[in-house]
């Protein structure tokens, strides 16, 4: 059935032989192998800090975060989420910050949604502040300023010379009024 004496590969015949159920997957392969492929960039994903897990520090760095444990210290990254069982006890500096468990501290943020069961107990400093029923806050909210862009000082422009100078700015202080000698 099979020999060496050619250069194609036998081609198996319907009849003789049935394919066998794994031998479907390979039928569709090409015949040339490809050449193995780089694996693709990963999407940057959110680290977790899970229920059972408790940090003591700062966090900071890029990306996102997802707190289901207790973090205990400041936590300064791009996107911040504080899942149902999540605490952060200190201060959130992010781009982004979603809170649905609770935060003792003060966030800083350009966006803050505050879920319905979260409970956060410090300053909101924000541009965006999203708050839905039955979510607990105490503090205050704070709207952060933008810093106007830095114009170059300008010179200052000559004051305009008056037309005709005020009648009391044309005597002298050793003058004698017209009519006096």
């Amino acid at each position: 059935m099979f020999s060496k004496s050619g250069s194609n590969p036998p081609q198996p015949t319907p009849a003789a032989t049935p394919p066998a159920p794994q031998a479907a997957p390979q039928a569709a392969a090409p015949h040339h192998p490809e050449p193995p492929r780089a694996a693709p960039a990963r999407p940057k994903g959110a680290s977790t800090i899970g229920a059972d897990m408790l940090f003591e520090g700062d966090i900071s760095g890029g990306g996102e975060i997802h707190v289901d444990g207790t973090v205990k210290g400041d936590v300064r990254v791009e996107h911040v989420t504080v899942g149902d069982s999540g605490q952060i006890e200190g201060g959130v500096y992010a781009e982004a910050v979603e809170v649905r468990g609770r935060v003792s501290g003060s966030i800083t943020a350009k966006q803050v949604r505050l879920y319905g069961a979260c409970h956060v107990d410090g300053d909101i400093t924000h541009e965006q502040l999203a708050m839905e029923t039955g979510a607990f806050f105490q503090g205050r909210s704070l709207r952060l300023q933008r810093s106007a862009p830095v114009q170059p000082a300008a010179a200052p422009k000559p004051a305009p010379a008056p037309s005709a100078p005020p009648p009391a700015a044309t005597l002298s202080p050793t003058a004698a009024p017209a009519g006096q000698a």
